[in-house]
């Protein structure tokens, strides 16, 4: 439903929103949490891996640099294979760093918004390919925002980056004379003290970003009071047409409890405030059974349809009152009540000059 002038969006997002917006795509995501995981894998790799990295890459410098001398790439298939081989080598030293971040990665998310697969969300979609619609979005206010937080997050690597390579200065001249080993040394030492100091940076980045997210995506979901009135109805069906299905229900139930009122062997009253039905079939039932009850009008109404049909009534209030309450319409007497209502019966048979086994 369009909203209305007027409305505002003050309701929380029904649980049905909810699942609607999932399936489109839109949840609270915040990228800043898998890129800070991303951030804490590249140190595990470095502190755990860093000396067999080391190692594999001295070894392919090395044996470069040994084999320079026969090396052809005078034909294409001689360059082609040692482009291979090189690709493979490269391949193999980067594996620990590709799969620790493709593990954090799907941490990063599924952690967020658990793992959930949906064709509308990966639907191609021809409206996102509208440049006005681009243009709105950068120059909106989530556009400023992400532009913002890109900034922010520039400054925060370029400064500690700064920071850090500013403590080495003094080292720089004299890394023309340093071998190769003690190079890589350097360098793993100025790299490793830089992600770790962004990593802690980007731990409040993160956290920021998604108390960010959170309340953006909570405001995103807010409806109309009318939405949720409309929503309701599309859920639960109208109020007045249930009250309708209900009362139709009642009638039903009340004609079908009526019709057996002359089938029953006796009516017990209270004697004008509650009336209860009884019928005992000794071939088929095993205690007398409850077949109408009602109280005030219809009490009064069992009570006329047994005159009417001559079903005999009985005035016991105190076993009219333990029934109303013990059993429902359906119901077998409970046996506490068997001696009671036995009686009842046994005078109604005598009454009609019946005997029942």
């Amino acid at each position: 439903m369009a909203e209305s002038p007027g409305q505002e969006r003050t309701e929380k997002g029904t649980g049905k929103r909810r699942s609607e917006a999932r399936k489109r795509g839109q949840v609270a995501n915040s990228r800043e949490i898998p890129a800070t995981l991303i951030l804490l894998a590249a140190l595990g790799v470095f502190y755990f891996a860093g000396p067999q990295v080391f190692e594999q890459c001295s070894a392919l410098v090395s044996g470069m640099y040994r084999d320079l001398h026969v090396m052809r790439l005078d034909t294409i298939t001689a360059a082609s294979s040692l482009a291979a081989d090189l690709f493979q080598t490269v391949i193999v030293i980067l594996l620990p760093f590709f799969v620790a971040f493709l593990v954090a990665g799907l941490v990063g998310n599924v952690g967020q918004i658990g793992f959930e697969i949906h064709g509308e969300a990966l639907g191609l979609k021809f409206s996102s390919m509208n440049p006005i619609a681009g243009i709105k979005r950068i120059f909106s206010l989530r556009g400023f925002v992400e532009l913002g937080k890109s900034i922010l997050k520039i400054l925060f690597v370029g400064g500690i980056a700064y920071s850090v390579v500013s403590g080495y200065l003094k080292d720089f001249p004299a890394l023309v004379r340093w071998d190769l080993g003690a190079l890589w040394s350097f360098t793993a030492e100025v790299a490793f003290k830089i992600i770790f100091y962004v990593f802690l940076a980007m731990l409040v980045l993160s956290a920021l970003d998604y108390l960010y997210q959170r309340w953006q995506y909570e405001e995103s979901l807010k409806m109309t009071k009318q939405e949720v009135k409309d929503e309701h109805k599309q859920t639960e069906g109208d109020p007045q047409v249930k009250s309708r299905i209900r009362s139709l229900q009642r009638q039903t139930a009340y004609h079908r409890m009526m019709a057996e009122v002359p089938k029953a062997d006796v009516v017990i009253t209270n004697p004008t405030h509650l009336a209860i039905a009884l019928r005992f079939a000794s071939d088929e039932m095993p205690a007398p059974r409850v077949v109408a009850k009602g109280a005030d009008y219809i009490a009064e109404r069992i009570r006329e349809t047994a005159r009417e049909h001559n079903v005999p009534i009985v005035e016991n209030k105190p076993l009219a009152q333990t029934l109303f309450k013990m059993t429902d319409l359906g119901d077998y007497i409970p046996v506490d009540l068997y001696r009671a209502v036995a009686e009842v019966l046994a005078y109604v048979y005598r009454l009609k000059g019946k005997v029942r086994m």
